[in-house]
């Protein structure tokens, strides 16, 4: 057999009659694919590169502003409400075996914990008072900050009830507002509520110093903290000097007051005031 009928044999299945297969017909081989042009080539590549560098660019863009603080972002900063930037607070250590304030096992409700340590810290960018420099204060220097003709009765209330301790601190802000904090602790829930009593009256409370009356404040919004109570009020119009704001927290054994004020027709407004209020009435309860 020859090599062109072996390969015949191999591709074409014998005839049935036993006849000699016809020649087998190759198929047309598949014409050659045309190479793409050089320019072709090139300008693909080009937008290939252009594509990848654009999309790391906007990949890289969006992590940066992901990473951003929001007042880092050009359009997108918040303008301050008025609130002032406090050190991080903490409760301070109690005694050993010593309670918290409305643990169970403290129904008296008493601070255990330093009470100048329950002061609230001045915040950043103030000038510390020296008179009021978080330390003990005597009770004329509490009752200073009254109006005088109210002083002898709060003092004969204060003598009465004998309060153990009180801790004060100030400040003043670079716009000129003053901020006095006061702390007085008693041997008991009763005494510090009497006293409140005694400053509270139905929408009004005894003035403070350079002030002729005073009312509620109407955009206080309560006290946040369970087994506290806030009463907040505002200088009546038309102010004097300066415009004084008050406010009490009854926490307990501890009656708080908070005296805002700043001399001038500008007001630093109710903001920082409330705020100063709020993170005090946190650190009592």
């Amino acid at each position: 057999m020859t090599e062109q009928t072996a390969e015949t044999s191999a591709t074409t299945p014998p005839d049935t009659a036993g006849a000699p297969a016809g020649p087998v017909i190759a198929p047309p081989s598949p014409p050659p694919v045309p190479k793409p042009q050089r320019r072709v080539l090139r300008a693909v590549a080009r937008w290939t590169v252009a594509a990848l560098v654009l999309g790391g660019f906007g990949a890289g863009t969006a992590f940066g502003i992901a990473s951003m603080e929001r007042t880092d972002v050009p359009g997108l900063a918040t303008r301050s409400d008025g609130r002032w930037d406090y050190p991080g607070l903490s409760l301070p250590a109690l005694p050993s075996g010593a309670p918290r304030p409305y643990s169970d096992g403290n129904v008296a409700e008493i601070h255990h914990a330093d009470l100048r340590r329950l002061l609230l810290p001045a915040p950043a960018g103030a000038t510390a008072d020296k008179k009021l420099d978080g330390g003990w204060v005597s009770t004329e220097q509490y009752l200073s900050e009254y109006a005088r003709s109210e002083r002898p009765a709060l003092g004969r209330l204060l003598d009465d009830s004998a309060p153990r301790h009180i801790a004060a601190r100030g400040w003043t802000m670079p716009d000129g507002t003053s901020t006095r904090i006061y702390l007085v602790r008693f041997n008991s829930t009763a005494f510090a509520q009497d006293l409140l009593d005694s400053i509270i009256v139905t929408g009004s409370a005894v003035p403070l110093v350079g002030t002729s009356g005073t009312v509620l404040d109407e955009e206080w919004a309560g006290s946040k903290v369970a087994g506290t109570s806030s009463y907040v009020y505002d200088e009546v119009k038309p102010y004097g000097e300066a415009r004084v704001r008050q406010g009490y927290v009854v926490a307990g054994d501890t009656l708080a007051l908070v005296v805002q004020s700043r001399e001038g027709r500008e007001d630093a407004g109710s903001v920082p005031f409330h705020q100063a209020l709020i993170l005090q009435n946190q650190l009592l309860g």
